[in-house]
């Protein structure tokens, strides 16, 4: 589902309508609450119009909070975790909800109308996610048939039957050349079909709802195009493997990626109106960060001087927009001789440079809070892909197809991949975080400059990433 010009990944629209359905309706069942004889303060309960504003207000606090709390990103998290999230959203939600209430409410029906809402929420949701957990246990999935039966296709499979928002019931695979690959379609367990029979047929049959194309070279007529149209024309989803990946998993997979797919596509958007509202957005909000945060990076700058000689400030040159120089600030984490030889290295996890006041703020992301400075005079932005170091950006550009795609926005201070990627410093890792980007520059928008904002709140508080 697109909004806006972003995909919503699967399942978390419909979970923030209902969640801010169940805060509205909790409101309106507390008001009503207060307009029997169990109200305390008599005459407290306000006319409709300002409990639908009060409905309205505690809905998208709520809805702000789960998304703060991680609750909609795809991750997977115990139960006690989710409980505990949701506890930690309905007391703070409820708390700035009070303060915005008792601006248009007298204290006495704030006091009474938030408790009471809170307690009729607590309730809903034990009903209605129990509820939503039998119905996944006993719910059909939709039925899906891979075209391709190489690599690429079982990888598919198998991530369509794992994926916790995505599943999928994978009928079979439909093979495009030679026996080999269905060979090892059969080897891995999935059913291949013959080609004896077409594509319609077997979505007649079989009652496929969508048809995924995993196969990295289609020239040359191993894919049946014409009978791939004649399902589409009928209303059947037809997508290759960058436009599941960017549908799904809000990534652009690059090892199957076709210059035309990028050229042809939709995306990639940088007119003159998204580029003033980018940038009021970055001057507003790295000149109201750096004025709120400017005592925290006192603090750090004053420990980090405590701990270990040399600057509290680490500057280096790292690669920009259209592939230009700046110089990027940070607190300095590690030791000051961190690269004495003067090699350029990938930091890594429980990396022995670290100190240990470097260690504490490079987890909370205070290292990063200097590179405002940089947003506030146009080098960055607030959201947009890692800059990394020159001696990198050559060595990745031969590496990683595409990569200088990412230079064509301003790197940002965090990004989709910081948010959606663990921390990685591996090759491997690069080409992943690299998918994510791929995916933030060609859909780029100020809805999707929000998500990252609001999922690095999370990463940082739960401490979900780097």
């Amino acid at each position: 589902m697109r909004i806006l010009g972003h995909s919503i990944a699967p399942g978390a629209l419909p979970a923030m309508v209902m969640d801010m359905v169940l805060c509205f309706m909790a409101v309106l069942l507390a008001a009503s609450t207060l307009t029997t004889r169990y109200a305390t303060i008599q005459g407290a309960v306000p006319e409709l119009p300002l409990v639908l504003v009060g409905a309205t207000i505690f809905a998208l606090v709520m809805a702000l909070m789960y998304g703060i709390a991680g609750l909609y990103r795809p991750i997977r998290i115990t139960l006690a975790s989710a409980v505990g999230r949701t506890v930690f959203c309905l007391v703070v939600g409820g708390y700035l909800t009070s303060l915005s209430l008792r601006v248009v409410g007298d204290r006495g029906y704030v006091e009474q109308l938030l408790p009471g809402a809170i307690a009729y929420l607590g309730i809903g949701l034990v009903f209605v996610h129990s509820g939503l957990y039998f119905m996944r246990r006993v719910r059909t999935h939709p039925r899906v048939l891979i075209v391709g039966t190489g690599p690429e296709a079982l990888a598919l499979a198998s991530d369509l039957k794992s994926s916790r928002r995505n599943l999928r019931d994978v009928v079979g695979l439909y093979p495009t050349s030679d026996i080999s690959d269905t060979q090892s379609g059969l080897g891995a367990g999935q059913r291949v079909f013959s080609r004896e029979n077409t594509i319609s047929e077997l979505v007649s049959r079989y009652r496929i709802h969508e048809i995924i194309v995993a196969v990295r070279e289609q020239r040359g007529g191993g894919v049946p195009m014409d009978e791939l149209l004649a399902c589409r024309i009928r209303g059947i989803p037809v997508l290759d493997l960058a436009g599941y990946s960017e549908k799904t998993r809000c990534e652009v997979p690059i090892d199957s990626l076709k210059g035309s797919w990028l050229v042809y596509g939709h995306g990639f958007v940088q007119g003159p109106v998204r580029r003033f509202l980018k940038r009021a957005f970055d001057i507003v909000s790295s000149m109201l960060l750096l004025v709120l945060l400017s005592p925290v990076i006192l603090v750090a700058m004053i420990a980090i001087r405590l701990e270990s000689p040399g600057s509290v400030i680490y500057r280096q040159q790292r690669v920009g927009l259209a592939g230009k120089s700046f110089t990027c600030r940070k607190l300095r984490s590690m030791r000051n001789d961190a690269e004495g030889d003067g090699i350029a290295r990938w930091a890594t996890q429980n990396d022995p440079r670290i100190t240990r006041v470097g260690s504490f703020i490079r987890k909370t992301r205070i290292d990063e809070l200097p590179q405002l400075w940089s947003v506030f005079i146009g080098e960055m932005s607030l959201v947009g892909p890692r800059p990394e170091r020159p001696s990198f950006v050559e060595e990745l550009k031969e590496a990683i197809p595409f990569y200088e795609i990412r230079h064509s926005v301003k790197p940002g201070v965090t990004g989709w991949a910081q948010v959606r990627y663990h921390y990685g410093a591996t090759l491997d890792d690069a080409r992943r975080k690299h998918q994510f980007d791929l995916y933030y520059v060609k859909n780029n928008s100020l809805l999707l400059d929000l998500l990252v904002l609001i999922e690095t709140v999370s990463v940082i508080v739960f401490r979900e990433g780097q």
